[in-house]
């Protein structure tokens, strides 16, 4: 069965290390896609995501100027993140979903660990809803997002391990 991203309902979120003393989260405020799933067959599943890179949020105006530009992002060359998954595997906590993150113009092969799908519902509009869970660890350096700066103290500004987090409410398509 056919399920789409909801993207009302849906977030894409980051998190990474600055000054070394804390984690700054961030968010992506535009996604969609598509994940073909059946419960009978799910090493059968498909994910293919999108996410538009513009609508980064970390809620300070300058750091998204930062990140769009490229030094970062470089959005108006790449202006979208993709995922799109090459196998999926059951776990104990639901699936492993492998597949290829293109972000900056570079693609490398990413694995996500999914809780979930939840059981089907129905939303007070009659549409037919599942949602999951999703996240993965990555290095942004794999990504070419290099850009740093070396701390007094010693240590960098900018942590390259990037916690990614991912929350889908998925409606069945008609």
């Amino acid at each position: 069965m056919k399920w789409t991203i909801d993207p009302s309902h849906s977030t894409a979120e980051f998190t990474v290390r600055h000054l070394m003393i804390t984690n700054v989260k961030g968010r992506f405020g535009k996604l969609e896609g598509t994940v073909n799933y059946d419960p009978e067959k799910p090493e059968a599943t498909t994910i293919e995501a999108t996410i538009d890179a513009t609508s980064i949020d970390t809620r300070d105006e300058k750091r998204d100027a930062h990140l769009r530009s490229p030094d970062f992002f470089d959005v108006e060359k790449n202006p979208t993140l993709t995922f799109k998954s090459k196998r999926v595997t059951k776990t104990d906590d639901g699936f492993a979903a492998v597949g290829d993150l293109t972000m900056h113009g570079i693609t490398k092969e990413i694995t996500l660990d999914v809780e979930g799908p939840s059981d089907v519902t129905k939303d007070p509009w009659g549409n037919q809803r599942i949602g999951a869970s999703a996240t993965a660890k990555v290095n942004r350096k794999d990504w070419g997002l290099n850009w740093n700066a070396a701390l007094e103290t010693g240590g960098v500004l900018v942590g390259e391990t990037v916690k990614i987090t991912l929350e889908v409410s998925l409606v069945a398509a008609k």
